[in-house]
């Protein structure tokens, strides 16, 4: 029985169309589960949360007996993951900037070269963020340091490090090669081409880079469960202690008193919504820039 040419390519047509409509409805329904499942956890944290949350809790640092239920609050893990958080992705930023731009300018012509350092970098990108704790805490034991802001500071840097360049390098892949090749035509260094021209062209994806880092540090507890220690101060050096807000909600959820884990609900609220910030910024200052950048 012989089909004809005719029945095969209404047949293909078929199954294209079947095709088309099983990914298109299975990625429909990945995007809902992954919705779904974010804001079942917003929905989860803010209901116990948001009731336990109150300005005196905001305000103040842990007095005696907070862990017990009692008066005080988690001003002092506000504070200290705002201190580690700012510190981390400022180190990151100062060391991951040339990077990038170093890739995207000396290395050009470089192609494997700057392949092989971006797999690097994704495979750095996936290593788990207690792998980089416990590397710092074997380094201090060995060095005889003490937990500190800045041990915390320079774990936590070295952990977002790889997020940062790989972000910042994929927005300077984006510039136009025009772009490159009219400023060095021009006569610009390669240090002016990276820094006063890709950087400016490329602002928005830096931005995004920066607070991309800042909402992985603020929100990582492994790194930072041996390096930065715990204390109810706030810091006032970087050789002292700090508390931070994942470790915060790690102490008071092991608690076996009700009121104590409401409270680790509240400062996951108040965690919760610092990443949120984060991210819309990220947008709006992505938005607001853009339009500055030279188009092709």
């Amino acid at each position: 029985m012989r089909i004809s040419t005719g029945n095969i390519f209404r047949l293909r047509k078929t199954w294209w169309r079947f095709e088309e409509t099983f990914f298109r409805s299975l990625m429909i329904f990945s995007s809902m589960v992954i919705v779904g499942v974010l804001l079942l956890i917003i929905f989860s944290i803010m209901k116990t949360g948001i009731p336990a949350l109150s300005f005196e809790m905001l305000t103040q640092t842990p007095k005696g007996g907070f862990y017990f239920g009692k008066e005080g609050g988690i001003l002092n893990a506000i504070v200290g993951s705002a201190y580690l958080a700012v510190g981390a992705t400022g180190l990151a930023l100062s060391i991951g900037l040339p990077v990038a731009i170093f890739m995207n300018t000396w290395l050009l012509k470089h192609k494997k070269t700057v392949n092989i350092i971006r797999f690097i970098l994704d495979l750095l990108w996936g290593v788990p963020s207690i792998i980089y704790g416990a590397i710092g805490f074997m380094i201090m034991i060995m060095l005889g340091l003490k937990t500190s802001l800045l041990a915390g500071i320079i774990v936590v840097g070295m952990f977002i490090l790889p997020i940062m360049i790989r972000a910042i390098d994929e927005a300077l892949k984006t510039s136009p090669s025009g772009l490159t090749e009219a400023s060095l035509s021009l006569g610009s260094t390669k240090s002016e081409l990276g820094f006063k021209v890709l950087a400016k062209q490329c602002f928005p994806g830096i931005i995004t880079a920066v607070l991309l880092s800042f909402g992985r540090a603020i929100g990582d507890a492994a790194s930072v469960l041996f390096t930065t220690g715990f204390t109810d101060n706030i810091p006032t050096s970087l050789t002292q202690p700090t508390a931070t807000l994942p470790l915060s909600i790690f102490f008071q959820l092991t608690s076996p008193i009700p009121e104590v884990k409401n409270r680790a609900y509240a400062a996951a609220v108040v965690l919760t919504i610092i990443i949120l910030l984060t991210s819309i910024l990220s947008r709006v200052f992505s938005n607001r820039y853009k339009k500055h950048s030279i188009k092709f």
